[in-house]
């Protein structure tokens, strides 16, 4: 992990305390100061920075699928969900986890494109899509960032 000067951390609580999510810290570190840091890395400046996410709307939004869910078959299996209507973008989390990943599990892009994710020991954040070549819009790899940050949180990571 990077180390930061008294200054960027200051600069990084900042950005906490106005809302930014562990995805925006980790590229707003890129952009505005050079540092490259995985989203593990992140995640644990901010926790040793003891600072807290500032939660927005996405809480309400991950708890209506909840609540959706509440009668299905599958409400006592441990996956998390975060999906909005208005994007289209979902997260899952599996339940078993895939060969030589921490965690993992599948994202459903907008455009109805599905790819697996997973996250690494080393905390590298990876995408297979299923069609081969895929890339996902600006705007899909934004919210699916911000609903893993949220799916991760729900199934305790």
């Amino acid at each position: 992990m990077a180390k930061l000067s008294k200054e960027q951390t200051a600069r990084v609580s900042a950005w906490v305390a106005e809302g930014a999510t562990l995805a925006q810290v980790q590229a707003r570190l890129v952009e505005e100061m050079d540092v490259h840091m995985t989203y593990m890395d992140v995640r644990f400046l901010v926790d040793d920075l003891n600072l807290s996410l500032v939660e927005k709307e996405e809480p309400k939004a991950a708890e209506a699928p909840a609540e959706d869910s509440a009668g299905s078959p599958a409400q006592d299996a441990p996956e998390a969900t975060a999906a909005a209507p208005q994007s289209g973008v979902s997260i899952s989390v599996d339940t078993v986890v895939r060969p030589g990943a921490v965690v993992s599990g599948t994202a459903t892009f907008s455009d109805g494109e599905v790819g697996e994710w997973y996250l690494d020991q080393m905390g590298q954040l990876g995408f297979n899509p299923r069609t081969p070549g895929y890339r996902p819009s600006q705007a899909d790899v934004a919210d699916f960032q911000v609903k893993l940050d949220v799916a991760l949180r729900q199934a305790g990571y």
